[in-house]
């Protein structure tokens, strides 16, 4: 049971953020009472250990993935844009993007790279299209992208949808991610603020899906033997799942917004049900108390979670260098928490590093191949944020 204090303060964060096995550095000592509770206080950004630097804006940014090379990047605009950005050059529109059906938290989604992009050129790109009836749905389609002189998409073709599509323009999630070896799309699938969905085997909505790259299902998925949408489900009782990564070790996690409270960071296993809307570390909206994860030891539990709110968003796993400390961590953006979150990764475990109050809404989290942190700032005067290191 949460208290009226936390609810309070949760309910506020999270009303604005809807309208909108490698060992890393253990995480200090006095990180471990956090790590079992939903409290993590904010550093400011004069404390942190990089100055940050205002590189480019964008209408309402969603997504970003930086080309071979890292001087060009590829970052959709939530309203139905795709723009490729130059460092050393002008930002342009890519022509041939599907038409995305704006609205709510609905529009142009993720984009990433394919695995052979350096010699095919294919990328991976979701949006959110209209059904029948005042219902929608996001889908994932793949194109190839095409650079010289007015860039340009070819080819594309949908190879995924959310089942059944829905009313309401909520809770699509539509994150994608390769695995390390290239061979499985994996695709997070929000319940579409409707609850029940995580839990029916019979909707690919709120689960975690896997994929083939062609969008295929892969013989060996947990439930491939039941055909239809529940062959592709990988993972459920998903809430909605802002950010999934791979770590360097080959484990797949994934961020979500909880409810009144109760954002979480998952480690995802195939098969395993992570107890959406039956436990939550967070509360209905209305008041209402949902069991706390520890009243129902059969659901995979979070590894972190907090409440009050921070309404993550965007999630890449970091290993370099250049950042000390840094190195086998997860990095998480934060929206109505207004800034960024690091994690430490130890094995199975996940740490509450550190978190920096940047004083806006943090949408995106990319690596640079140089090791450098950008980030992408939410709204309709969006910014693209290159984080310095100091020193």
């Amino acid at each position: 049971m949460k208290t009226p204090s936390a609810l309070a303060l949760s309910a506020a964060m999270i009303i604005a953020a809807c309208s909108a096995g490698t060992t890393s550095s253990a995480a200090p000592a006095d990180t471990a009472k956090l790590d079992a509770t939903g409290d993590q206080p904010a550093t400011p950004l004069a404390d942190a250990p990089f100055t940050v630097q205002e590189v480019a804006g964008f209408n309402e940014p969603w997504a970003m993935t930086f080309l071979p090379g890292g001087r060009q990047a590829l970052v959709t605009e939530k309203s139905g844009k795709l723009k490729f950005w130059q460092e050393n050059g002008p930002t342009l529109d890519v022509a041939g993007v599907p038409a995305v059906a704006y609205g709510g938290q609905g529009g142009f989604g993720d984009v990433i790279l394919a695995p052979d992009f350096a010699t095919s050129g294919t990328i991976y790109l979701s949006w959110v299209e209209a059904g029948d009836g005042g219902t929608f749905g996001a889908v994932a389609g793949k194109a190839k992208f095409v650079s010289g002189g007015a860039p340009r998409l070819d080819g594309l073709q949908i190879i995924w949808k959310q089942d059944p599509k829905v009313t309401g323009r909520g809770h699509f999630s539509h994150r994608l991610a390769f695995s390390p070896d290239g061979k499985y799309l994996f695709i997070g699938s929000g319940e579409r603020q409707k609850f029940d969905p995580a839990q029916d085997m019979k909707a690919n909505l709120g689960k975690i899906l896997r994929l083939n790259p062609d969008g295929s299902v892969p013989a060996d998925n947990p439930f491939a033997s039941q055909g239809g949408v529940t062959a592709q489900i990988w993972s459920l009782g998903h809430r909605n799942i802002l950010g999934l990564a791979f770590d360097g070790s080959g484990k797949l996690w994934n961020q979500e917004m909880g409810p009144k409270g109760g954002d979480e960071v998952n480690l995802v296993a195939a098969k395993a049900n992570y107890g959406y809307p039956i436990v939550s570390n967070g509360d209905h909206y209305d008041g209402k108390d949902i069991p706390d994860h520890p009243t129902r030891p059969e659901f995979a539990a979070p590894k972190l979670w907090w409440n009050p709110s921070v309404s993550p968003a965007g999630l890449v796993w970091y290993d370099g260098d250049v950042y000390p400390g840094w190195k086998n961590s997860l990095l998480m953006g934060a929206l109505s928490g207004e800034g960024l979150i690091r994690m430490g990764i130890d094995g199975d475990a996940l740490h509450k590093s550190d978190r920096w109050d940047f004083g806006q809404r943090i949408r995106e989290v990319e690596v640079r191949e140089d090791g450098t942190v950008w980030l992408l700032t939410d709204g309709s005067e969006g910014k693209l944020l290159k984080l310095a290191p100091k020193g």
